[in-house]
């Protein structure tokens, strides 16, 4: 992305700039270590969740971007402290680690800025197509310049859902069945990729239209919820409010299913875990 790009025109414009340049130097990255991490290159984290030195060293360049041009904003990313500001950036250095460990193709960069506890503005990159999605509070959702907006299907019968299962919290996998059963009957097909950033820019550019998922982080949302919003979408926590960024459980859709998966999702879950 140059600098002479010509931006949204909104108030964030200058915002998103820095956040598009910091995920194209996070992809470079990346794209040094595609292919190339070994066994001895993952730690973990707990069970079941890595992180490699593609995800710290990528989280390095972005952070290197957005700290040169706003030294004064504060950062809340995967493998960082968290940091409170007014003005916040919530980064996921690499969404989908156990993917791009194995080589698996789908896995993206996710960058969000809060001020003042709402996201304004949020870029998603797939960077193994090259695809920049992004948002500004107010200014729609676009990729590589193309504005994107949610499907408007509304028969179940021709919607695709799509989800995560829960890998960090396995001891839900009984209840997170009983929820997929329910809505892999009601609609036409159910995806699980493994990159939530990318789930919710599917969603937004209209090519899926639901999701749901427990136990998510705030990187792994931030960004991609400003995408769903601006392209018309809806997303809430499992009680149908807006904490979903910091409970990390999420019903997302198109708007027009959102009612269908939210009951299903509060039915099953309910009493078992935080909305």
């Amino acid at each position: 992305m140059e600098r002479g790009w010509a931006g949204l025109g909104t108030d964030w414009d200058e915002h998103l700039l820095v956040a598009l340049e910091a995920a194209k130097e996070g992809a470079n990255v990346l794209a040094h270590f595609a292919g190339k991490i070994e066994t001895g290159d993952v730690d973990r984290k707990r069970a079941f969740d890595y992180v490699t030195q593609a995800d710290v060293q990528s989280e390095r360049a972005i952070i290197s971007v957005i700290q040169s041009n706003f030294p004064d904003h504060s950062i809340f990313a995967e493998e960082s402290e968290k940091e409170e500001g007014a003005y916040r950036w919530i980064i996921d250095p690499l969404d989908g680690t156990t993917n791009f460990v194995h080589g698996y193709p789908v896995y993206a960069i996710s960058i969000a800025l809060e001020h003042k506890g709402e996201i304004v503005v949020g870029v998603v990159l797939d960077p193994t197509r090259s695809e920049y999605y992004y948002a500004v509070r107010g200014g729609g959702a676009y990729c590589n310049g193309r504005r994107i907006s949610v499907s408007r299907i509304a028969d179940p019968s021709l919607g695709l859902l799509t989800t995560g299962f829960p890998f960090r919290a396995k001891e839900h996998i009984d209840l997170y069945l009983r929820c997929f059963k329910k809505l892999f009957l009601t609609f036409s097909d159910v995806r699980r990729a493994g990159a939530v950033a990318l789930d919710f820019a599917q969603l937004a550019s209209g090519h899926c239209e639901g999701f749901w998922e427990i136990g998510l982080s705030p990187w792994d949302i931030a960004a991609g919820s400003l995408l769903i919003r601006e392209a018309g979408g809806r997303i809430t926590d499992f009680g149908g409010g807006d904490r979903y960024i910091w409970t990390g459980n999420v019903v997302a859709s198109n708007g027009i299913f959102h009612e269908t998966i939210l009951e299903t999702v509060r039915g099953i879950f309910a009493g078992t875990i935080d909305a």
